[in-house]
């Protein structure tokens, strides 16, 4: 399997990086689905990939596959009930591997338009005790050894890993949208900035230095203890910023570290997290009162995401100046920029109204500038207190 290049897929984990990273730049559920499926297939070099998220009636709410086209999937027919070895992955939360899935016990069968498939290997998607789907992959590509399964025990270190995150990805992609469906438009707006916001940038966070640890376990593995408690650390943070965004609490790190270093440790997360390179840059900025300081915060996080996410930027640079008693926040990016007239006409906003009614409730204002090509500077000045 070539990865276009003319090379074979990568190994190690740089592949487990790109997967990790590849998953963390989707909030849509049905988007995080589809990545960590091809994420999986291409990290274990299988001809099948496919994720199954349970519902409460013995079948798949969601089944996604990578492997099989739309002809062949339309061919199949109906999505699979929960039984045999998918059964087994989603009620027991144990993996599988088999040399031969159509020799087990459990083996029920496939449709007649079904592929065939031989060595197959399977992995609970997990959140604690809660089983959020299952993860399964069938025929190495590679050569299998003689009456044993092409998938290795390595294979199945690397798929666990996978499906770890996978499990904080789906999480986080499905507050962001259960927050967007909130019937309540301030209610909803609010906790779509703060678990958006707020909580994605920790998982971030959190999944880089997971994979540190990853990466010391072997080699250093006082080191990679160390890891993990950073690990634990930033999970307790992540909890503490969605009790802040149920109860209209400042952002946790906000109350502790204040506006600039808040700001800053985030940038450098997020420079770390995509190839785009992100810094910032503060001037003179005196304390602020506490709603412009969580206004600031989150239209910069707005603005990072959408430079991010939608620009295709190579640069993004964040400045934090004192403006009299006040302040100056700029976002600034080299990407593809866009006519926020033509925007504003289509109904997409990119966040820009909710960037505004939060200037606005903390007494300040927000400027766009952008154009086709031209890239993208976002201004919010408040006037402090």
């Amino acid at each position: 399997m070539s990865n276009g290049n003319g090379q074979g897929p990568p190994t190690g984990l740089a592949a487990v990086s790109t997967a990790l990273l590849a998953m963390s730049r989707h909030l849509e559920v049905r988007d995080v689905l589809k990545t960590i499926v091809a994420s999986a297939r291409e990290l274990l070099d299988a001809e099948y990939a496919a994720l199954g998220v349970p519902d409460d009636h013995g079948g798949f709410a969601q089944f996604v596959v990578d492997g099989v086209s739309d002809e062949e999937w339309k061919a199949i027919g109906p999505l699979p009930r929960q039984h045999g070895i998918l059964a087994a992955m989603l009620h027991e939360a144990t993996p599988q591997r088999l040399a031969d899935v159509r020799k087990d016990p459990r083996f029920g069968g496939w449709p007649a338009a079904h592929p065939d498939m031989s060595d197959f290997i399977g992995m609970p998607v997990a959140d604690g005790d809660e089983v959020l789907g299952a993860l399964f992959l069938a025929n190495k590509r590679c050569p299998k050894p003689a009456g044993g399964c092409g998938f290795t025990a390595q294979d199945e270190e690397l798929l666990r890993t996978l499906a770890q995150h996978a499990a904080i990805a789906l999480t986080n992609a499905r507050l962001y949208e259960r927050s967007r469906e909130l019937t309540i438009a301030g209610e909803r707006a609010r906790l779509a900035h703060e678990l958006h916001d707020a909580v994605a940038q920790k998982l971030f966070s959190l999944r880089l230095t997971a994979q540190a640890a990853t990466a010391l376990v072997d080699r250093d593995p006082a080191r990679a203890k160390g890891e993990l408690q950073q690990v634990a650390a930033l999970a307790a943070e992540a909890a503490d910023e969605l009790r802040a965004a149920v109860v209209e609490l400042r952002p946790a790190a906000l109350d502790e570290d204040g506006l600039i270093a808040t700001l800053r440790t985030q940038v450098q997360v997020l420079d770390r997290a995509h190839t785009a390179s992100v810094t910032f840059d503060s001037q003179g900025v005196r304390a602020l009162p506490a709603a412009q300081e969580e206004a600031l915060l989150r239209v910069a996080q707005e603005a990072l995401h959408n430079a991010l996410r939608h620009s295709g930027a190579e640069r993004v640079t964040v400045t934090l100046a004192r403006r009299g008693q006040g302040a100056l926040l700029r976002v600034c990016d080299d990407g593809r920029g866009f006519d926020p007239l033509a925007v504003r006409r289509a109904g997409r906003h990119l966040g820009l109204v909710s960037m505004r009614d939060r200037a606005s409730g903390a007494g300040g204002r927000m400027r766009v500038k952008s154009g086709p090509g031209e890239g993208t500077a976002i201004e919010m000045e408040v006037p402090g207190g």
